[in-house]
């Protein structure tokens, strides 16, 4: 167990970023607050008595070193991701420490793969994008499901909401990212369509559902370590509506722990020939359960638990099974079939 327990959390008030800094606490990390505006994050100190508050921007490269300074690692909240995800690992690697980011956005993630995977390696950290609900258990569960198996001919994930109320974070993001995303298909990521809408029959209490094709980040990292030609991701169309009515307002906390009563399910199948393999999480709130799945990793990242150095994927990076076991029952509940 390593002795310096130190994460810098870039975007620490954010919706997300709050989550996170709590989990850190709980966890026993001391968390830097760290983000753009003062008078936010002094807020935010105020919440966490004894916390460290460090005001950095982008666009200042000595004020990202001065944050990270005597951290082990940082976990960037920050989106959007296209503009945050290169100047934070850019100052990472000046530090030599790890980094972790709860991207969704498809390029991002994609850019962060290809332009940082020989700098990581050669710096001796871990650099793991998309380690929150989008992404990174979808990854997870893509990896569980596929078991011993070494490649399959299909990994489908499906994702059914009841609601999805939009943080602003989610709306600035979804505003840097229009136009058509990545499909994998036929061995190739290439910019396309999703796939075409179908049924999707979840456990209770959703039932059969209409789903429609999702272009997230899940699609960018599964593609980087699973072998398997065609990778298709789903979500019913609830959320949809939700996300795309500008009307639609933010979460709101249902409980003193500060989680919505939005509630979800998420399915990963692994398909070689007749045979397939499901693992499935069922839980609450899609920006809160996001502060364990990172920290989690965080802590196993920090431990030397991750299985190399560079930029990795969720499942690539950890025993999938293992690691979905370890936020069950507290965070999610998980089951895999057969």
């Amino acid at each position: 167990m390593i002795q310096n327990r130190t994460v810098t959390v870039f975007g620490a008030y954010g919706h997300t970023g709050r989550f996170v800094v709590s989990e850190l606490r709980k966890r026993g990390f001391t968390p830097i607050l760290s983000g753009r505006d003062a008078a936010k994050l002094k807020a935010a100190g105020k919440a966490h008595p004894g916390s460290e508050v460090r005001v950095a921007t982008v666009n200042d490269s000595a004020s990202l070193d001065r944050a990270m300074s005597g951290a082990v690692a940082v976990i960037n909240c920050a989106g959007p991701f296209i503009d945050t995800a290169g100047p934070v690992i850019d100052a990472v690697l000046r530090a030599s420490i790890h980094y972790l980011d709860v991207a969704a956005e498809q390029a991002a993630v994609l850019a962060v793969f290809e332009r940082f995977a020989s700098a990581a390696r050669d710096a001796g950290v871990v650099v793991a994008p998309a380690m929150g609900f989008y992404g990174g258990l979808g990854d997870l569960l893509a990896t569980a499901a596929m078991g011993e198996w070494d490649a399959v001919d299909e990994i489908c994930i499906a994702i059914a909401l009841d609601s999805w109320k939009p943080t602003r974070g989610t709306r600035l993001t979804g505003q840097r990212n229009p136009g058509r995303h990545f499909v994998f298909s036929n061995n190739r990521l290439e910019r396309a369509d999703p796939p075409a809408p179908r049924k999707w029959n979840f456990p209770a209490p959703f039932g059969e559902q209409e789903v429609v094709g999702l272009s997230l980040s899940e699609t960018i990292t599964i593609s980087r370590h699973l072998q398997t030609p065609e990778i298709r991701a789903y979500i019913n169309l609830a959320p949809i509506t939700d996300i795309r009515d500008p009307n639609t307002p933010a979460p709101t906390a249902a409980d003193e722990s500060g989680r919505s009563s939005q509630i979800f399910v998420m399915e990963a199948i692994a398909r070689r020939g007749s045979a397939e393999r499901l693992a499935m999480v069922c839980g609450r709130d899609i920006y809160a359960i996001t502060a364990p799945i990172v920290v989690e990793a965080t802590h196993r990242v920090v431990n030397g638990l991750a299985r190399r150095t560079g930029v990795v994927a969720a499942g690539e990076a950890f025993a999938a099974q293992a690691f979905l076991m370890s936020l069950s029952p507290t965070h999610l509940s998980f089951e895999m079939h057969p």
